[in-house]
């Protein structure tokens, strides 16, 4: 993982500072005077396109590569993250997990080039609001927790992500299974002959083919946050997606992919697997299958490297490091935080307490 400071500055016509992206306003705005930086996304933009897979798995032009700026590279000794910056910035701790060792760090190649992105939405006021309520809403939460200033450590990063596109077809075969049923006649424990309906399943030889098209199938390519948490604020919405500008970064901290195109597309090719085969096995006719086999053919692959942004917390309580993530499009949230020992223990005391009375009564 490594991420990537805001390349331009979009220097402010009153006071000079660097403008930044403005979530609410959705323009760049100057943080100290709020001056307004015009700024024509559209016509510096252009399209969002569609890059056949197969092709850059061969080799991707250089035209497509690089983030066509001067820049520094550092590496955490901490959480291996990688991090790329203007070459003025300096003194920086690393942007996921706070530590200070840092060294510098040589890339082995240009990186593809983002080809769109999702712009913040949710501001930074509200998230800090959000996660605020969230900590005072956890029973088992310190108290402590909502009395510190953890809030005030949040920051925008965005994160990438490759997004793939496929038409396929699959034919399949499997064994479809039609329950009926059989009345047999037992004993039961008196020795009474009694009847019952047993079920049986017959199984019949079937087939068939399904079209579908996967479009943008998502793969993270980030490390540096846990997928678990990440995955709990999806989705991002991709037909939402702007083409990619400088000026959507500006104030943030962009994250430069470690999932490469090679490994990214062979885990959206699983994930396809395992929806052809809920899909193929919808098909089935009967009450239920068994040894369901499909036979996809794979045609029109193309990807798409995105960025999408998401609000982030990292803090340490006691000796645990915790993260809070929010969707920066959405305001979805996820996250851990630490348990207070004694409101586990005095919830553990009621429930056994609440346990103990009901065997009570229900001994009188």
């Amino acid at each position: 993982m490594s991420s990537i400071a805001a390349l331009d500055k979009y220097a402010c016509p009153a006071c000079g500072a660097r403008a930044e992206w403005h979530p609410a306003r959705q323009l760049l705005v100057c943080p100290y005077c709020g001056t307004v930086v015009p700024h024509d996304f559209e016509k510096e933009t252009g399209q969002i396109h569609e890059l056949d897979l197969a092709t850059a798995l061969r080799e991707l032009p250089d035209e497509l590569r690089g983030w066509q700026a001067e820049r520094r590279s550092v590496q955490c000794q901490s959480c291996k993250a990688v991090m790329v910056y203007e070459p003025a910035r300096v003194g920086q701790n690393c942007e996921f997990c706070g530590s200070p060792a840092l060294v510098p760090y040589a890339e082995i190649r240009a990186p593809i080039r983002p080809q769109s992105l999702l712009p913040f939405v949710v501001t930074h006021t509200a998230v800090r609001d959000q996660i605020r309520g969230w900590f005072g809403s956890q029973w088992f939460a310190p108290n402590a927790l909502t009395r510190r200033a953890l809030v005030d450590q949040v920051h925008g990063l965005y994160i990438p992500y490759w997004t793939f596109d496929a038409q396929v077809h699959c034919p399949w075969e499997a064994e479809a299974g039609h329950y009926y049923y059989v009345t047999e006649e037992y004993r039961d424990k008196q020795g009474r002959s009694q009847t019952r309906q047993v079920r049986h399943v017959r199984w019949e030889a079937a087939a068939g083919e399904i079209d579908h098209f996967f479009d943008d199938q998502p793969v993270p390519g980030t490390r540096g946050l846990p997928l678990p948490l990440l995955t709990a604020v999806e989705p991002f919405p991709t037909k939402e997606l702007v083409p990619y500008d400088n000026g959507y970064l500006s104030g943030y901290v962009v994250e430069h992919y470690q999932v490469v195109l090679f490994e990214a597309a062979k885990r959206s090719q699983e994930a396809m697997h395992d929806r052809l085969m809920e899909l193929c096995a919808a098909e089935v006719p009967g009450d239920t299958y068994r040894n369901l086999r499909i036979r996809p053919t794979y045609s029109g692959r193309t990807f798409k490297h995105v960025l999408v942004p998401v609000w982030m917390l990292t803090y340490t309580y006691g000796r645990t490091t915790h993260q809070v993530v929010v969707n920066g499009y959405t305001g979805k949230m996820s996250g851990t935080y630490p348990k207070s020992a004694w409101k586990i223990l005095f919830t553990a005391l009621v429930v056994l307490l609440l346990v103990l009375v009901v065997v009570m009564l229900s001994q009188q």
